[in-house]
């Protein structure tokens, strides 16, 4: 009887394990399957709300994946643009997780390229319910870059280490260079030093058409190394000063200042977009939002922007970095009813920073979008 009785309480506590087992494999598949679904791609998250509260509805379905202190990367908007995401969006999402807006300052000249006046610039625009980390005013951080062709290191904004989690609160919009400035772009020159986005616009030099020019110096006036002159018989550019930032491709909108129709140039220069994002989102636990609003051909940084082309349509929210910037693209090509609608608009295609990102390992091209309105 005893030795029955033994055979028996071993039998369940075998069988115990293999249910406690079982569940923990369960419970695990169901954990990956939150970000990711391996027939149907990587979750996309999506809403027309486009409002504070819709963006907070948005983030309940990731928010279990924060951890430490948290930094949401903003772009706190130029003078004289008006599209940039209003400072009301990201408010209530800043103040439940007590964290620091972030950005880093910029190459040419304007308010945002020194500390102080960047910060300024914030405050005017309405970023005044949170602490702001401008993250090259701590240095330079080198990050290497592993399986890239064009870069072995970035440099990005030292104090970018003080982070575990980073919010990317992205305006997904047009971008004279590189087609559109979605959350690749906002991982790599938006979290660059100066001489980390000087490197990037290295050699990316614009193309000039004279007679176009209506001498308005526009340009001259937003050039930050002076390379631009106005002659008798338009606009000239010195090349030997060019940083090919791009400040005047967007100033101009008599088109006498425009990207080149080069092909290899426009891939050299969205390629080291995506190598320069790659060590900054594996470096640190993330979160993507873009939010699809005001979506003119030009970028934030514009001070004289072009009129948006489409219509709003909504906020997308993910962990997949590749799958939220397929998944807007393809919201914005379905607006325009285009298969690529910033090249349509601008003349520049940048869908090749989707391909070569997911070619780097950065995420799946693939995604299944969630309407939570439905």
């Amino acid at each position: 009887m005893k030795g029955r009785f033994l055979f028996f309480m071993l039998l369940i506590s075998m069988l115990t394990l293999g249910c406690q087992s079982k569940s923990q494999t369960t419970d695990k598949k169901t954990d990956a399957k939150s970000d990711t679904l391996s027939d149907e791609g990587s979750l996309v998250y999506f809403t027309k709300d486009v409002s504070p509260e819709g963006v907070l509805r948005l983030f309940n379905y990731l928010k279990d994946s924060v951890k430490g202190n948290v930094g949401i990367k903003v772009h706190f908007g130029e003078d004289g643009n008006a599209y940039y995401v209003p400072a009301s969006m990201v408010e209530p999402l800043c103040k439940e997780l007590n964290a620091t807006l972030i950005e880093t300052n910029v190459a040419y000249k304007g308010r945002r390229s020194k500390t102080q006046t960047h910060i300024q610039l914030a405050k005017d625009h309405g970023f005044t319910f949170a602490p702001i980390d401008i993250l090259d005013e701590g240095g330079t951080l080198e990050l290497p870059i592993t399986g890239g062709k064009r870069f072995g290191k970035a440099l990005i904004g030292k104090n970018f280490e003080k982070y575990e989690t980073i919010i990317y609160f992205t305006h997904f919009k047009g971008h004279g260079g590189s087609g559109f400035g979605g959350c690749i772009k906002n991982a790599s020159m938006g979290m660059a030093t100066p001489a980390g986005k000087m490197a990037m616009h290295f050699n990316d030099f614009p193309e000039t058409i004279p007679t176009k020019c209506t001498k308005c110096k526009a340009c001259v006036e937003d050039c930050p190394v002076d390379a631009i002159t106005i002659t008798e018989k338009g606009v000239v550019i010195d090349k030997s000063k060019c940083i090919g930032c791009g400040k005047c491709i967007s100033t101009c909108h008599q088109n006498a200042i425009v990207k080149p129709d080069d092909a290899e140039q426009t891939k050299r220069f969205l390629a080291g977009l995506v190598e320069y994002a790659k060590p900054v989102i594996e470096a640190k636990n993330n979160i993507f939002f873009n939010v699809i609003i005001n979506i003119s051909p030009s970028c934030d940084c514009s001070g004289n922007p072009e009129k948006p082309f489409v219509p709003n349509i909504g906020i997308l929210v993910s962990r997949d970095i590749v799958a939220i910037e397929a998944a807007a693209h393809d919201l914005v090509d379905k607006a325009d009813g285009s298969k690529d609608a910033f090249l349509k608009a601008n003349s520049v295609s940048g869908k090749y920073q989707i391909d070569y990102a997911a070619q780097l390992g950065m995420g799946n091209k693939k995604y299944k979008l969630i309407d939570i309105d439905k």
